[in-house]
């Protein structure tokens, strides 16, 4: 009974007091009100702004982070891209040298038309100060053989001195063991070229007196010696150079092939 009486006076008291409410807010100016809603937004709006930058916050972070990802993949595609063209940038590079030896083998075969030939390229040099040696990629299996002529398109490179079933060993023209029978073109005279050690040139010997040598004469085989020949092109004269003696006398010869360039050769195999 005491606690439902003690109910209903707390029900009168809050009724009394949201009535005191309604009547003190109806009696309210609207500046008061508008003061009101100033202190409201000082106490609220900080509270709202700090609450829309973490928000902005962390939704920037995820759009990053998503980005990331987008870089990321796209930066893989690009890489992939780029390893594909380089892989196509070297299949053309080497399909463009084919084509250029190939060139150059027809060239040389055009060009040497007399002769039975079997093209190569130079796998391997062997170049000090006392020798000069080639490593060809034909073989016994190609019809190589022992004492033939080697060539390249712009005249004598050696002769065969070792065969294998796919390679060959060539002594070029400038190896200090080499010796080659050759000719003046202007005048006829028969002389002999040996390989030096002096800046790659040959040194044209046993002249004869009467053969009158000049800077620039053309130097070809001369057919004799059993290993090369006629006619094939080994250089130019570069100097001619007299002594007091002379049976004495000899001349420096330019090879006409560039022996640190060369890289494809014809053996001629009749």
């Amino acid at each position: 009974m005491y606690n439902k009486k003690k109910a209903g006076i707390i029900g009168i008291i809050v009724t009394i007091v949201i009535l005191i409410l309604l009547v003190f807010l109806s009696n309210l100016k609207l500046e008061s009100l508008s003061y009101i809603e100033k202190a409201f937004s000082t106490i609220v709006m900080p509270i709202q702004t700090g609450y829309t930058y973490l928000k902005n916050k962390i939704t920037g972070n995820t759009n990053f982070f998503t980005n990331m990802e987008v870089l990321k993949s796209e930066n893989e595609e690009l890489k992939t891209k780029n390893s594909e063209l380089e892989q196509s940038l070297r299949e053309l590079e080497i399909i463009k040298a084919e084509n250029g030896t190939l060139k150059e083998y027809f060239g040389l075969k055009q060009k040497y038309a007399d002769y039975k030939t079997v093209p190569a390229y130079i796998i391997s040099k062997d170049i000090s100060n006392y020798s000069n040696i080639f490593i060809i990629n034909v073989g016994k299996k190609d019809g190589i053989d022992i004492n033939m002529t080697v060539i390249a398109n712009e005249g004598l490179v050696g002769y065969v001195i070792s065969v294998t079933e796919t390679t060959a060993k060539v002594q070029t023209i400038i190896d200090s063991s080499s010796a080659v029978t050759a000719t003046i073109n202007t005048t006829e005279d028969s002389i002999i070229c040996k390989g030096s050690l002096v800046d790659k040139l040959l040194k044209a010997t046993y002249i004869p007196t009467s053969a009158n040598i000049s800077e620039g004469d053309t130097i070809e085989t001369s057919g004799m010696g059993g290993i090369y020949p006629k006619g094939i092109t080994i250089g130019k004269i570069k100097e001619a150079v007299n002594v007091a003696n002379v049976l004495d006398r000899y001349a420096w010869i330019e090879p006409a092939v560039d022996f640190e360039k060369v890289e494809t050769v014809l053996v001629i195999t009749n």
